[in-house]
């Protein structure tokens, strides 16, 4: 490793190890899921509270715990048992576009999804089908979520990379799920799937960040550049380079660089 590529794997682990921190969790999203104990519990929550994950963060935790509490704190089994009288519980809920017809649907997907083994094993399955990325898993995962009738607005709410989105959110909740994290803050519950293939949760702060430090030349937040950002991070931590968002992240809400 070159020097310049030392002092900036320096610099990164610093930060990260600024935010890579039991103490993050009580002001992130993550938060919600950390709540529960039941594996289940904790990757419903999780992937609910990741979806909605844009805007202010007081207010995107504030309704992801409105959606627990309409699941009446039990996620797995509301989506395992719920009639379509129980889904009424989500009328009235909205975070920005994603309303109440969006997360009756998206519990119905899920009943789909777990009845399939779960999403652990969309992932899985995609990855040995020949195709070891978790592009093909989202892709997967969208295949099941919208193979049931739904409303064509509600598309929007699960990324299509195919149509050059950055899945910021499901990049996010993959690195929730997957990441052996011994700091306490990511999960690690998904043990069959590769932490090195993981790809950075790219947003305006962390694309921002990125271009300041030379790690990012792509001008667009898009999936190009996730992939991009997600390579150069490999140089520094080729088995757990997304341990970086911490970083990157941390440094983007403290100013820059």
């Amino acid at each position: 490793m070159k020097m310049k590529d030392l002092e900036m794997k320096e610099y990164l682990d610093e930060q990260m190890s600024k935010y890579n921190l039991a103490g993050f969790i009580g002001e992130d999203p993550i938060a919600i899921p950390h709540g529960f104990t039941k594996r289940e519990d904790i990757e419903i929550a999780a992937f609910f509270s990741a979806i909605i994950a844009w805007g202010q963060r007081p207010t995107i935790m504030k309704n992801a715990r409105s959606l627990m509490e309409r699941m009446e704190e039990t996620p797995y089994d509301f989506v395992m048992n719920a009639s379509e009288n129980d889904l009424q519980a989500f009328d009235g809920f909205v975070h920005r576009t994603f309303n109440s017809e969006d997360a009756k649907h998206f519990v119905r997907a899920l009943k789909k999804v777990y009845q399939n083994g779960g999403l652990e094993q969309v992932f899985v399955d995609a990855f040995m089908a020949g195709q070891p990325n978790y592009k093909s898993g989202i892709m997967a995962l969208r295949e099941l979520f919208f193979g049931i009738p739904h409303q064509p607005r509600t598309q929007k709410h699960l990324a299509n990379p195919d149509k050059g989105s950055s899945a910021k959110r499901l990049n996010m909740f993959l690195r929730w799920m997957v990441r052996q994290d011994k700091r306490g803050v990511d999960f690690g519950l998904w043990t069959r799937l590769d932490s090195s293939l993981l790809l950075l949760p790219l947003d305006v702060h962390t694309g921002n960040v990125s271009r300041e430090l030379g790690l990012l030349k792509r001008t667009q937040n898009d999936w190009k550049a996730v992939i991009e950002i997600s390579e150069q991070l490999k140089r520094f931590d080729p088995k757990d380079p997304i341990k970086y968002d911490f970083a990157l992240f941390g440094i983007g809400v403290n100013g820059g660089i």
